[in-house]
Order: structure tokens, then C-alpha cells, then sequence
């Protein structure tokens, strides 16, 4: 397997699917940066040498923000937003989606699995 920006890209893909296996990178960014290097995207990982790897490599660390500090940047982004009270941030906080979707139906990945609320069943009638 090769190593690109800290990640085992797998060796059966072709590389223009293996690259956005690293956190950062979609299809886009991918395509992008086997164009500057002039590798074509169909390839085999196992089938690129060291040179070309190389390559890879030295664009995505001069161009494109990857990984870690990335996920850095955006837990900052999160963190700004909740310390500020802003109703993005409080949304975050309370791990409910943030963008206005709608919360009374669906929203399961996003508020948990389901709770039922207890007592909400008929209560037998007691003889008198």
C-alpha cells in the first residue's frame, strides 16, 4: 500500500479513486492534481512509481489543506461558533443539524437512536 499525507491508499483502486480516501479530498481535488501532474487517472496504485507518488505527494502539501490540520481547522470553526452563542454553535452543542433541516420526522443520524417517551401507553381502566 502506498503512503500519501499520512494515509494507506489501497493498492487495487485506480488513483483517482484511491486519493480521495484521504481525508479532504473528493473527486474534484483528486482529478485536479493528477491533471498538474500529468498521471492519468485510470491507473493502478500498485502500477505508479516512487517518482509519481512523489509527485503526488509535493502537490497535495503545496496546495491542499489534508488530514489532521484540517480537521483542526474545522473543529476551530466549531468551537468559534459555539463560544460566540451563535445558533449554529448551539445547534452543535445540542447535536442537532444546523442547517435547517427539519427535526420533528428523520434527523436520526444526527439526534441518536430513538428514545420512547414512557407513559404514553392507555392505562387499563381499575374496577371501582
Amino acid at each position: 500500500m502506498a503512503r500519501i499525507s499520512g494515509v494507506s491508499i489501497p493498492d487495487n483502486k485506480q488513483v483517482g479513486v484511491a486519493l480521495t480516501y484521504i481525508y479532504g479530498i473528493g473527486p474534484k481535488a483528486s482529478s485536479d492534481i493528477l491533471s498538474s501532474t500529468n498521471i492519468d487517472r485510470t491507473v493502478r496504485v500498485k502500477d505508479l512509481t516512487g517518482s509519481e507518488i512523489s509527485r503526488i505527494q509535493e502537490v497535495i502539501t503545496s496546495q491542499h489543506t489534508v488530514e489532521g490540520e484540517l480537521q483542526r481547522v474545522v473543529m476551530g470553526n466549531i468551537k468559534r461558533l459555539t463560544d460566540i452563542g451563535s445558533y449554529r454553535g448551539l445547534r452543535h452543542k445540542a447535536g442537532l443539524p444546523s442547517r435547517g433541516q427539519r427535526t420533528r420526522t428523520n434527523a436520526r443520524t444526527r439526534r441518536g437512536k430513538k428514545i420512547t417517551v414512557g407513559g404514553t401507553a392507555r392505562k387499563a381502566p381499575s374496577k371501582t
